[in-house]
């Protein structure tokens, strides 16, 4: 299996961002810090509402993104509807483990060019070993971006995802998911081995700028700068179309046929699923939008 030669780390900075949520072990306790503003978007006709948030699955301890509207849609909402439901997060370690394995063990130093080999080896030395040998080179993957948000004080028992689950959860509000933990890593193991290459040979090549990148991110998702975070998320994504269309288009197509045929039924609905998913041409306000409906950016 080749490595090739990435043709740009963007691509990198979009998967790492969608894998975080899988991994990360909740931690910490809460305690005040940083104030967000993130964006939301409303989808509505005339008897149901549909607020759109994009999340980060992990934030700086004490982050407060509750204020402004997303408390008035958290507070309106009759359900709560997640990448993965609380059960089936719960589950993602263990199906990891069991997809993430080799079957027979590759040295990272063959499947490395020398300076992409340098820059995982500094991030795994930040931590305890990846294990690398052993994994398939999406897992490895995995395994970095997990490392590279704990390197940047991120937590997902600070997480949207974690705070909103309490949140409904208390209220008795139902809270369901779009994927299952197996379908959603099933995404990656079933990548062709040429595009999951690129993408381990991307993300090693910059490993040295992995925590300034996924603090870029989210003071973009901080403030609400929908074009700053497309172009870290979505930048150059084309040079790994494979990816792009398993990780991103189909899976926001899909989540896109589920709102509309929602909107059959009265009432009002949270979808809250990561930020990459909102912004773009082929993100979830943009796919609404044009299929005829009213989308309007509400904070």
């Amino acid at each position: 299996m080749g490595s090739g030669r990435p043709r740009s780390l963007h691509g990198r900075r979009r998967v790492a961002a969608i894998l975080l949520p899988l991994l990360l072990a909740a931690c910490g306790t809460r305690e005040p810090g940083p104030t967000a503003t993130p964006a939301l978007w409303l989808v509505a006709d005339e008897d149901t509402q549909i607020y759109l948030l994009g999340t980060m699955h992990a934030l700086p301890r004490g982050t407060d993104w509750r204020g402004g509207k997303v408390d008035t849609a958290i507070a309106n909402a009759d359900e709560l509807v997640l990448e993965l439901s609380p059960g089936e997060a719960a589950q993602a370690g263990s199906v990891f483990r069991a997809l993430a394995p080799r079957t027979a063990p590759l040295a990272m130093h063959e499947r490395l060019p020398p300076a992409a080999l340098a820059g995982y080896r500094a991030l795994e030395a930040s931590g305890d070993p990846f294990g690398g040998d052993a994994l398939d080179d999406w897992a490895v993957l995995v395994l970095m971006g997990q490392r590279a948000a704990r390197n940047a004080a991120l937590s997902s028992s600070d997480g949207v995802e974690t705070g909103l689950t309490a949140m409904f959860e208390a209220a008795g509000k139902p809270i369901s998911g779009f994927e299952t933990a197996r379908a959603q890593l099933y995404l990656f193991e079933t990548l062709d081995p040429a595009t999951q290459r690129t993408l381990l040979v991307n993300a090693a090549s910059d490993a040295k700028d992995a925590v300034n990148d996924v603090r870029k991110l989210t003071a973009a998702w901080s403030r609400a700068d929908v074009a700053a975070l497309e172009a870290i998320v979505n930048d150059d994504i084309d040079a790994v179309p494979d990816a792009r269309k398993a990780i991103i288009t189909d899976r926001n197509q899909a989540w896109s046929a589920w709102i509309k045929r929602r909107l059959d039924r009265p009432g009002t609905v949270l979808v809250a699923v990561g930020a990459g998913h909102m912004v773009g041409t082929d993100g979830l306000p943009a796919l609404m939008e044009a299929a005829g409906f009213d989308v309007r950016r509400v904070q």
